[in-house]
């Protein structure tokens, strides 16, 4: 599949193939590590955040179509009887 051309999981670690890890050298990934982990925490955090807030966005939407909904077949009930009404005074008596 990749023919041995692997990149290393992590900048600083050491390749795949690297069985022992000198000790400054293994202080210096596990620091790396820290660092990317606070990183990725934050980045998480704030993920979080934007979703909370895009949630609250969309169920703030939802709420508003469907008062538009609700104004709309208002609106159109008041159209339908306002016609019948225009209707039925233009429409000729019936004399008997």
């Amino acid at each position: 599949m990749c023919n041995g051309h692997h990149r290393p999981l992590f900048r600083g670690s050491p390749p795949p193939y690297q069985t022992s890890v000198p000790e400054n050298g293994a202080a210096s990934v596990v620091d790396n590590l820290r660092g990317r982990l606070e990183e990725t925490e934050l980045r998480l955090a704030q993920v979080r955040a934007r979703e909370a807030e895009l949630s609250r966005l969309l169920e703030e939407m939802k709420r508003l179509v469907s008062v538009m909904e609700i104004l709309e077949n208002y609106l159109k009930r008041q159209y339908s009887d306002r016609q019948e009404y225009v209707v039925r005074l233009l429409s000729p008596v019936s004399r008997k």
